[in-house]
């Protein structure tokens, strides 16, 4: 399949500036939906612009991916693929070459994150229409849109820049419009209002952190060029420059990431934003600065240094622990579904950042696995989320009571979703935590396992009360009618619930995609 889009349906442009186009496309059309006088207009624009993003991305996974024989045949067919070497995919910006110029820089693991963001994005903006036409004032839905495509730009950016401070601008580009999209959710809720100033208040200080960290990286080497670096620091390892350097940057990236204890913006965000707006950011926000993350740790830096195995021990698997703890218990007190979700979500974070922490070939895959897998079931969690809120208007467990009856398909993709989170088996959920035990188990951390199996039961506590209203309980209301949320919206929730089925299944293409996404970063020789 891979193949046969770079040989039969992709035009030659597309393969030799798709990357570019990934992040120009919405850009540019997030500018001229000011013009667009209806906000349904607004949408299918943002469909057919997400969707052409999502094909983009699928073209530069081909190319990663591509073998010998297929390049040989492009470049006999006249097309130019720019600088494709090992796996990489290489485009300089306006002709101008790296270190020099911008770089976009396209490995097996950006090229995973760049599908896992184009593939919900498209989804979300299909889903979008129904809840946006509820929750926001006709006059500011064609402007809405247009933040939106803006963040989906900036998302896409993060993961596809090759230079340090460019991933800054990206950075700021998708908060920015972040803070402008949770706060249109005062239409429903005056409380979005003080979420998004808290969340703008903490994502200031999260990218000031990590532009003071490329700084001290920039004073060390002369360059900002991440694959520059990656030559440069070994000769720098004593350095305090670099250390500050690195010390700045895995703060400013882990309140981006909501690593615990700098995840004190996410709860009030996800919980007050507009239902659309919750859904992309839970399956996209986090991972992809849990991507810039990564990328820093295993391609800028190296576990090879002192100072960065230190910070696996003694901070990131610790804070990691503790989130998979705390935020679970807190997951578990909640009696607004949203706020339940939202702390789930750090917790899940936690699991990532252990994989992680691992800092081997297995680890990281299976952090990265489940980075993908929670996407899924938190992206059908929060679609489905906002069925709700739109057909009953209700988001505590009492709201939730009978919704089994009376919304069946709504609630039983909900139930994949939630079954999924908790880890039982045939579900995606279950693939990546079996992943985590394996690669905890052989790394001797079996210490870190029990903790995966304990917070896996708080989630069946926590899951298990909303599954338990829904199911289970009587309606508040016995007159409560049978309404379904819209097929618009039961259609991307299906295609998020039947994924976490499949993968539950069958695992092999995101766990080739997770294996892959970790050689290019640690080597396939590193450390298994």
């Amino acid at each position: 399949m891979i193949e046969s889009i770079l040989t039969h349906l992709a035009p030659a442009w597309a393969i030799a500036h798709a990357a570019p186009l990934l992040v120009v496309a919405p850009l540019v059309v997030a500018t001229a939906l000011v013009f667009v006088p209806s906000g349904r207009l607004a949408w299918l624009i943002s469909i057919l612009t997400t969707g052409a993003s999502l094909f983009f991305a699928l073209i530069l996974l081909a190319l990663v991916q591509a073998d010998t024989v297929t390049l040989a045949a492009l470049a006999d067919a006249g097309i130019q693929t720019n600088m494709l070497r090992e796996g990489v995919v290489s485009y300089a910006i306006g002709g101008w070459a790296p270190p020099v110029g911008i770089e976009f820089r396209i490995d097996a693991l950006n090229a995973m994150i760049l599908l896992l963001v184009t593939f919900i994005g498209t989804l979300a903006s299909v889903f979008s229409w129904p809840t946006v036409n509820a929750e926001i004032r006709t006059e500011k839905q064609n402007l809405f849109y247009g933040a939106y495509l803006v963040c989906f730009a900036g998302l896409a950016g993060v993961a596809i820049t090759g230079d340090a401070f460019n991933l800054f601008v990206f950075l700021e580009i998708s908060s920015i419009s972040t803070y402008v999209l949770v706060a249109l959710g005062a239409g429903r809720d005056r409380r979005a209002l003080p979420a998004a100033f808290n969340y703008l208040v903490m994502g200031t200080i999260g990218a000031t952190f990590y532009v003071i960290g490329v700084g001290f990286l920039f004073a060390a080497t002369g360059t900002l060029n991440m694959a520059d670096y990656t030559a440069l620091l070994p000769e720098l390892v004593g350095n305090r420059t670099v250390q500050a350097g690195f010390a700045f940057i895995i703060i400013g990236l882990g309140l981006k990431a909501a690593m615990w204890p700098l995840h004190q913006w996410l709860p009030n965000a996800y919980a007050y934003a507009p239902s659309f707006v919750t859904t992309f950011l839970a399956a996209t926000a986090t991972k992809v600065a849990l991507y810039a993350l990564i990328r820093f740790l295993f391609t800028v830096f190296s576990p090879a240094y002192t100072f960065e195995t230190a910070s696996f021990d003694w901070l990131i698997a610790p804070l990691a622990i503790a989130a998979m703890v705390a935020c679970s218990f807190q997951a578990v007190f909640q009696t607004d579904v949203r706020r339940t979700l939202a702390y789930s979500s750090v917790a899940q974070v936690g699991y990532m950042l252990l994989g992680v922490s691992l800092a081997s070939v297995f680890g990281v895959s299976a952090g990265l696995l489940h980075l993908m897998n929670h996407a899924l079931m938190k992206g059908g969690l929060f679609m489905a989320m906002a069925g709700i809120v739109l057909t009953y208007q209700g988001t505590t467990l009492r709201d939730f009571a009978g919704l089994g009856r009376s919304a069946p398909w709504t609630m039983t993709a909900f139930a994949i979703c939630a079954l999924s989170l908790i880890g039982v088996p045939l579900t995606a959920g279950f693939q990546s935590k079996l992943m985590l035990l394996q690669a905890t188990f052989t790394a001797g951390w079996w210490w870190a396992s029990g903790v995966i199996v304990f917070s896996s039961v708080l989630a069946v506590i926590y899951m298990g009360r909303i599954l338990e209203a829904v199911f289970f309980k009587a309606p508040e209301n016995p007159r409560k009618v049978r309404k379904e949320a819209p097929l618009l919206l039961l259609i991307p929730l299906w295609v998020l619930a039947l994924a976490n089925l499949w993968i539950g299944l069958d695992a092999s293409f995101p766990y080739d995609l997770a294996r892959n996404a970790a050689e290019a970063v640690i080597g396939v020789g590193g450390q298994q």
